[in-house]
């Protein structure tokens, strides 16, 4: 059994009923509506957040309908975001496969993209609970918020830690954090228990996030190729450590040009090699280790043992993963 089977092994049968759930939801009957939901549904990810929705609930409680919903709410809200941003980055691939709108169209990837987000919203409503609705509400702000700050700040000459975290918070760690939050209240968790989880989300998504910019160095075989954040004109906190704390000013010069979008592959590579040789992973690794600890320190070991096993092992996961 590997570690993501592990993880989900409380929540097997609950998560059999999300993915059954989450297919019927997102059916239609109009061809280029189908033609790209499943293609989606052939690359449908790790699925750690409806776990952790899942878990979340179980912590507290038990799995019920209310939280079914809630989950099938914050997937179809992260996959509707994905198959947006790929319109925003031009991006040809996602999850090892052609992305929405490199093997449709744009226009139909957006739409697409549309149709799922008021599916996530009806699922939301569905809970006849306001408190969802506007969370929901707030995260698509969130993320879309996100998305406009990391876009403004591709013409900023500043390399920032603070505005990188800003952009994760928003977008990543915000999706986790409610994943986390709505699972405990769904489930008929208190206000200060579902804020406890929120923090442990909130954490745990930053170290996904960490994790994933690692990968855009070639350290796994994710579906993400080599440098591909770079090529979109992203800089993540590997590259801005490593420039940050070089006297090298031809550095700093070429980082800008990279979020310009306007580096070659060989300049690229030549930031990727700068980045890795003067730490920059290894920074990036202590972050996540130490956000990874105070994730731990936020679990109620005191509570039913498969369902804290399973949260440790996330932590560890999250920040450890090497796919």
């Amino acid at each position: 059994m590997d570690v993501l089977d592990k993880i989900k092994a409380p929540v097997a049968a609950e998560m059999e009923q999300f993915r059954e759930a989450f297919r019927q939801t997102l059916y239609s009957d109009n061809p280029l509506l189908e033609q790209a939901v499943e293609h989606l549904l052939k690359a449908p990810g790790k699925q750690l957040r409806p776990m952790l929705v899942l878990l979340a609930a179980r912590m507290v409680g038990e799995v019920n309908d209310k939280v079914i919903r809630v989950a099938l709410a914050l997937e179809m809200l992260h996959t509707a975001s994905l198959v947006h941003d790929d319109v925003v980055d031009e991006s040809d691939r996602r999850r090892g496969l052609p992305s929405v709108n490199a093997l449709l169209s744009n226009q139909v990837a957006v739409l697409a993209g549309d149709f799922i987000l008021s599916k996530a919203l009806e699922c939301a409503a569905l809970t006849d609970d306001v408190r969802v609705v506007r969370y929901i509400a707030q995260l698509g702000q969130s993320l879309a918020d996100g998305e406009l700050l990391q876009l403004d700040n591709q013409d900023s000459k500043l390399l920032s830690e603070a505005v990188y975290f800003d952009i994760i918070g928003r977008k990543t760690a915000s999706l986790f954090s409610l994943c986390a939050r709505l699972g405990a209240l769904a489930a008929g968790g208190s206000e200060a228990e579902a804020e406890r989880l929120a923090q442990y989300g909130k954490l745990i998504g930053i170290c996904f996030q960490l994790r994933d910019d690692v990968f855009d160095y070639g350290t796994a075989e994710v579906g993400k190729p080599l440098g591909n954040d770079m090529k979109e004109g992203k800089l993540t906190l590997p590259a801005i450590y490593a420039v940050k704390h070089s006297d090298d000013a031809s550095m700093n010069e070429l980082a800008l040009k990279v979020r310009r979008r306007e580096a070659n592959a060989e300049e690229i590579q030549q930031l990727i090699d700068f980045t890795v040789s003067v730490g920059g992973l290894e920074y990036v690794q202590w972050h996540m280790k130490d956000m990874q600890g105070m994730a731990d320190g936020l679990i109620d070991d005191s509570r039913d043992a498969a369902i804290t096993e399973s949260l440790h092992l996330l932590a560890s996961f999250v920040a450890e993963r090497i796919i």
